[in-house]
This record gives structure tokens, sequence and C-alpha cells, in this order.
């Protein structure tokens, strides 16, 4: 571990790792200590809802291997739990008892799913958010299996998909009218919808749970105005809240999140946050602060955070980016589509299609697609360009799938 103040990391997920190697990138020769709470290798999280469960074997990946780390001379520090900062001193403590100071700390302390009162203590009832998660859902995903899935948000539907792949019978219990009411337009939510139904999945949207009862080998989820639903699983997807534990005893600033600045600093000039736990100030949607859980402003962030805790003094320019795979379906969007007023869609053929969204003054600022494969995927990285630019194309232009998007970007 580090003898001298260096640089820490608290969080050996995505963004911390990316930090980790974006420093030595940048040139940093001092110590970087990476602490991770987990006792495997830093893994990428998006297969845990999709290739970790879908196949006969799980597919995990590794974001690096073990000898990059130490090529790269960062320390990994593995089931090590962060419990106290202390800003006078400028240490971390773990729970062993070992204090490693720092110049610079980065917390990248991830989010941790929502709880579900009613579910507490009953042994059918889990959660997905580890590798090892993972693995014990997987263990119990026998052909004909009985699954129930609460909430219909990406994580949930992305679980869906992969399990209904292994032969199980799912059903999906959303509380809110429709799946997918958080970020995703409704055209595309629809779609989304039928083709889990004609995959065979129960969606059932509008469903308040009034109870969940243990049974002998499963639980029995009581509906209001509904038939119940028995599963022999029941797998809670109802969203994530920030790790904020660390920073709120350190006294930091917290606002959903740990609140941070356009550089990613946090009220204390030696302490930084990126990724899911923070929440940081958009200026492209007027300084709106936002705090957003996605594989790629992971990414971002934590290289972010490695060149201002360089000194480098670069503010958060990126535009929020999310991506969802299900079946054969691939969903990405580019933006906030709630700042838009007027939406313009654009039929691309083979049933995909984009939908662009405008504000009162007519720029564009963000774009939803969704159709097989890739058949988007280009589109949508010119409309990024595009709500980065704070563009104001022609909303006709936009509709008109003969009209190709990079002239607009060139205009």
């Amino acid at each position: 571990m580090a003898a001298k103040p260096g640089i820490v990391i608290v969080g050996a997920g995505e963004c911390g790792v990316r930090a980790a190697f974006a420093l030595r990138e940048e040139g940093f020769e001092g110590p970087v200590t990476l602490i991770g709470a987990e006792p495997h290798l830093p893994y990428e999280r998006p297969p845990l809802s999709k290739d970790m469960l879908a196949w006969d074997e799980p597919r995990g990946r590794s974001i690096a291997e073990e000898s990059r780390f130490a090529e790269a001379g960062i320390t990994l520090v593995r089931s090590a739990q962060a419990v106290a900062v202390d800003r006078a001193a400028r240490t971390v403590s773990l729970a062993d008892g070992t204090a490693l100071p720092y110049r610079r700390l980065l917390l990248a302390t991830g989010a941790s799913p929502r709880r579900l009162p009613m579910a507490e203590g009953i042994a059918a009832c889990v959660y997905l958010r580890t590798h090892d998660d993972a693995l014990a859902i997987r263990d119990r995903l026998t052909s004909g299996a009985r699954v129930a899935v609460i909430g219909g948000g990406f994580i949930g539907l992305e679980l869906a998909a992969a399990v209904r792949r292994r032969g199980c019978a799912v059903t999906v219990i959303e509380t809110q009218p429709r799946i997918l009411m958080r970020g995703v337009p409704a055209e595309i939510a629809a779609v989304i919808h039928a083709r889990h139904e004609a995959a065979g999945v129960r969606i059932r949207c509008g469903a308040g749970i009034a109870a969940i009862e243990p049974l002998d080998h499963g639980a029995r989820i009581l509906l209001e105005g509904l038939s119940p639903v028995d599963a022999d699983l029941v797998v809670v997807g109802i969203g994530a809240v920030p790790n904020t534990q660390l920073a709120e005893a350190a006294g930091l600033a917290l606002d959903n999140g740990i609140a941070v600045d356009a550089h990613l600093r946090t009220d204390d000039p030696a302490i930084f946050a990126a990724g899911d736990c923070c929440s940081f100030p958009l200026d492209i949607y007027g300084g709106r602060r936002v705090r957003l859980e996605s594989w790629r402003n992971a990414q971002e962030q934590g290289a972010l955070a490695a060149r201002n805790m360089l000194d480098r003094a670069e503010p958060h320019a990126a535009v929020p980016w999310f991506w969802s795979d299900q079946y054969e379906l691939t969903l990405q969007i580019a933006g906030l589509p709630d700042e838009g007023m007027g939406t313009v869609r654009r039929d691309l053929g083979d049933g995909a299609f984009l939908l662009f969204h405008i504000a009162a003054d007519g720029r564009l600022v963000a774009a939803s697609g969704i159709g097989p494969g890739n058949a988007v995927a280009r589109d949508i990285r010119l409309a990024e360009m595009l709500i980065a630019r704070r563009a104001t194309p022609p909303p006709e232009k936009l509709a008109a799938p003969e009209t190709k998007l990079k002239s607009l970007l060139a205009a």
C-alpha cells in the first residue's frame, strides 16, 4: 500500500478503475491506490443482467487483467472496506485498521439496489448488483422455474429477457402505468413491451403491491385489484441509491448523491467524486444537476476526475448517453428527453426509428432510438454531436430519412 500521500480511489468499479489508469496515462508518477470492497478483480457490470444469466456458462468480463494493474504501478486492494475519511489528516481508514494517506481522494463508491421493505427477510426475494448476486440468481434459473421481476426499468427488463432465454416463466410487475417510465419515450417503451410479450414474458403495469408472503419454495406477491403472482424466485429491481455513507460521515455536501461541481470536485478541494455516486451540473442544460447511472458516464467521469485531480480544471461537457440490449433490439438515448417540448420521428426501416426531442427554442436536446442490432447507433452518435453543439436543425430535415445527419452537423 502507499507509504506516502498519493491518490487514493475508493471504489474499484468501472469509474474507479478508469480513473486509476487515466492517472498513469496523464503522466502521474506518484502512488495510486485503488480500494475495492469485493474479492474479485474489477469487472464490468452490464453483463450481470445479460450474459451472466442468459447463457449456459456465465459470461462475465474483467475490466483489466491483474497484470495490467501491476504494470501500471496501481496498488489494487481487494476485499477492503473504507470506513472513514479524516479530512484534516487526509487519510482513509479501512475496516482492518489500515490508514492510507492521500494528496487527492476520489470517491467512486457507486450505488446499491433500492430496497423493498416488504421483501426483507423473505428468502426467495433477491437483488442484483454484484458478480456474486448474478451467480446466486443463475443457480436458481432451472427450466420452468417461475421468476417474478419487480420493476420495469432497464435492469429488470434486461434480466427478464435473459431469464426467459433460460426457459423460465417470467412475470414483470411495474407499479407505474408503463415500463421504462424514467427517461424513455412511450413510443419506444411500447416496442420493448411488445417484444417481451412476444417472447412469453407477462408484464403487469399499474400493479400496486399489497404484500409479499413467503411460501415453502418461493413467494406470493399480492397485487392490488389483480390476481396474485406466485414465484420460485423474486428479483427486486426498483432502482438504485447512491453510496454516500462515507461522504456523509466525512461531512461532505450531498444532493441526490455526493454533490460535486463541474470539475467533479466536492466542497473539500482535495476530494473528488465520480460515477453513480455523485450529482453534478450539466452546462448544456442550464446547469441542471443530475446523477447518471450508466457505463459510459462512469468511464468518462473516471477519466475526467483523474485529469482534474492533476489540476487540469476541465469542466464536464459530455452529453449523457444510455443503452440497453434486450433480445435482438438495442435501445440508445443521447441527452435528456424530458428537456424537450416536442418530438420529431424518423423511420429507418426494419422497425427501427429515431425520436428527436426539441426544446422550445428549437435546440435538439435529446435523441432516442430503437432497432435491431446497431441500426440506430450511427445516427444516435451524430445526434449526440448535434446536441453538444446546441444545434437547431430544421425539424423537417430531422424527420426525412434521406437527409443525412452528418450534413446537418456540417451545417
